[in-house]
């Protein structure tokens, strides 16, 4: 049974809290644009747990006001050291808005799930107020949103190419990436008595140096300099070029600096930690948290995204797919960091004695689930890579792709005699379990581990995400080719036949992304519905900062070739795109007829369409598996809430 944890077993987010712990004072102030739960899962509260691990006095004022007389930013006072700013888990503008730009009903990281709450490009907006109060007080951004906005960027919602965030926001020092190494450092240095504005070769760090100043010096680290900011705004071609050497030095093992002209100032990106080690990263996970929001918010209603993973596990970081469209790997970093089995088990054995828990865990996983325990089998080849991928377009020679150690692990928490069901809720890589695509793996090794998570570990439904069918679409998405989806699919209907399992296989896909024209859209709907699925509702691709897609998204160049892409950008593309998933309704199917007849494509009308509607609509409805709405907000948060610090 858990313990009933008293008021002071929160961080302070009042001075009436502060007092009864006996401060009068305090180090850090951590100002979050999400409400706070005190959960590993929740990068605000993430923070100040390790920094009170390193001895410090750290309060967290979670949502402030921004809309009256700003008195949030100035209760708690001066604090000794810095303000620390975040937008929250997400990017503030994904919390906010839909891929429509629509504003959404709600926000998952609020009690009730309120909007309203966080104001848009939430770090900005707190760190500028912060500045303009507190002048001689330093600030440090972090989070998601600072992470990946660090560098010239492209601005889906306000359709613009903006600076880096230090240029906005007016802070001192961003930290990117997942947080624990650069604040240790940080910390250790400010306690040695070093002034903050002397700080300046801590890694996975950045900062802007005005003109006339000399650069920091590390005689370990080479410099890269890039275009201007004022170069990027002049020609989208140059912007794009510029991504592949951020994309490549933030993923290296021993990356250059990074140095870029902004409106007379350098900005300066110091390279990256290496991947947090198993010591590390336990270490993390087993700081002293409630596990449930703050009591301030009892008669406010359920905070959604607590709820979504209070019975969950995470069990690594890091992703090295390297998805086109995807923001995992540029915030936590292409090289997976993992817990140990005894750590992982020592939570599970947490969650267990919560009030409410019932014995089943809603997810044991990561940002790609069966990636736990994977890395080069020689590190001296990992040091020297460069590619984003270790997974496109084929699976690196050097790539230990064993899936025992998880098989291993998840048959480890269902002995706990508490446990009744684990369930697997994370993304799963399907590829890599498909042994002609898999070649490193022992095809028995990725039966066992399949056959593991569809007999135990599903309720229902395995959904994967192939993403596309376009050969030419997936290369750009560094996905592998649809071939592999039907490969997986025969081992999923044997596994399911053979056990009597009756579970459905539910395939996610992104209509509107770069390089996808109407005709493939077309043979999308024409191929999954040859393979027995409706598709109810697709996620629309939604430009991101940082990503390889966002880049063509902008410019129309491919950052890596600087080739041209087409891209689907007006709205009656993306519409158009979209109506091909809906061959069934019989509104779209007169101009599904028009449009395929007017491209020459007659062969996918013939698979689309029936030759008679009312017979034809019958059939299209038997025996198919429907893919559940979903605008992909359900995805981004379940990607974004992995510790995202």
């Amino acid at each position: 049974m858990q313990k009933t944890p008293q008021l002071t077993d929160w961080l302070p987010t009042t001075r009436r809290e502060m007092k009864i712990r006996g401060w009068e004072d305090l180090d850090v102030i951590i100002f979050s644009g999400d409400a706070y739960v005190d959960h590993a899962a929740f990068g605000p509260a993430a923070l100040g747990r390790i920094l009170e691990s390193y001895g410090l006095r750290v309060a967290i004022v979670p949502q402030p006001n921004v809309n009256d007389n700003l008195q949030d930013f100035e209760k708690l006072g001066t604090p000794n050291l810095f303000f620390a700013v975040t937008s929250g888990a997400m990017d503030s503008m994904v919390s906010n808005y839909t891929a429509n730009k629509r504003r959404r009903d709600k926000d998952a990281y609020t009690p009730n799930g309120d909007k309203g709450f966080r104001p848009d490009y939430a770090t900005t907006v707190y760190s500028k107020i912060l500045k303009e109060k507190f002048p001689d007080v330093p600030v440090v951004i972090g989070g998601i949103e600072a992470s990946l906005r660090r560098v010239t960027h492209y601005d889906f919602w306000s359709d613009s190419l903006k600076p880096n965030i230090l240029e906005d926001s007016k802070a001192d020092l961003l930290v990117y990436g997942m947080g624990e190494q650069p604040l240790r450092e940080l910390v250790n240095l400010l306690k040695k008595g070093v002034p903050f504005e002397s700080i300046k070769t801590i890694k996975q760090t950045a900062f802007l140096v005005e003109a006339g100043d000399n650069l920091p010096k590390n005689k370990q680290w080479e410099d890269k300099e890039i275009s201007s900011h004022e170069a990027c705004l002049k020609d989208k071609k140059t912007f794009a070029a510029n991504f592949k050497t951020i994309e490549q030095e933030s993923n290296k093992i021993h990356g250059r600096r990074i140095l870029q002209k902004v409106g007379g100032r350098t900005l300066v990106i110091n390279p990256v930690f290496p991947t947090m080690t198993e010591k590390e990263i336990d270490a993390s996970y087993d700081l002293p948290f409630t596990r449930l929001p703050h009591p301030k918010y009892d008669k406010r209603g359920p905070i959604p995204a607590y709820e979504m993973i209070k019975f969950s596990i995470n069990t690594h970081r890091g992703c090295f797919g390297g998805c086109s469209f995807c923001t995992i790997s540029a915030h936590q970093g292409k090289f997976i960091a993992s817990r140990s089995q005894e750590s992982v088990l020592k939570e599970v054995q947490a969650v267990t004695e919560m009030d409410d828990f019932k014995g089943y865990l809603s997810d044991v996983g990561g940002p790609s689930a069966n990636m736990y325990q994977m890395k080069g089998k020689v590190q001296s080849i990992c040091d020297n890579c460069v590619a984003p991928s270790c997974i496109s377009p084929v699976i690196c020679h050097n790539l230990d792709t064993s899936h025992k150690p998880m098989t291993d692990l998840y048959q480890a928490i269902d002995k706990n005699p508490k446990i009744k069901k684990s369930f697997i809720g994370s993304g799963i890589r399907y590829d890599m379990l498909v042994p002609e695509f898999n070649k490193n793996a022992d095809p028995k090794e990725l039966e066992d581990y399949t056959e593991e998570v569809l007999t135990k570990h599903v309720s229902g439904r395995l959904k994967v995400a192939p993403e596309h069918t376009s050969d030419p679409v997936l290369k750009l998405m560094r996905k592998p080719s649809f071939s592999y989806f039907h490969e997986f699919k025969k081992t999923f209907d044997k596994i399911n036949l053979r056990k009597k399992l009756n579970l459905q296989l539910i395939p996610y896909f992104i209509s509107n992304h770069p390089e996808s024209q109407l005709e493939d859209m077309a043979n999308l709907a024409a191929e999954t519905k040859d393979m027995g699925f409706q598709l109810e509702q697709v996620q629309g691709f939604t430009p991101t900062p940082m990503t390889v897609a966002t880049v063509i998204y902008y410019s129309g160049y491919h950052p890596y070739t600087l080739k041209k892409s087409y891209v689907p950008k007006s709205k009656k593309d993306k519409d158009e795109q979209h109506r091909f998933f809906f061959w069934y309704k019989k509104e779209n199917q007169n101009w599904i007829r028009n449009t395929l007849q007017r491209v020459g494509r007659t062969d996918l009308m013939e698979r689309l369409l029936p030759t008679e509607n009312k017979r034809g609509n019958k059939s299209a409805k038997k025996g198919k598996t429907q893919v559940p709405q979903s605008d992909g907000y359900t995805s981004v948060l379940k990607q974004k809430r992995k510790s995202s610090r």
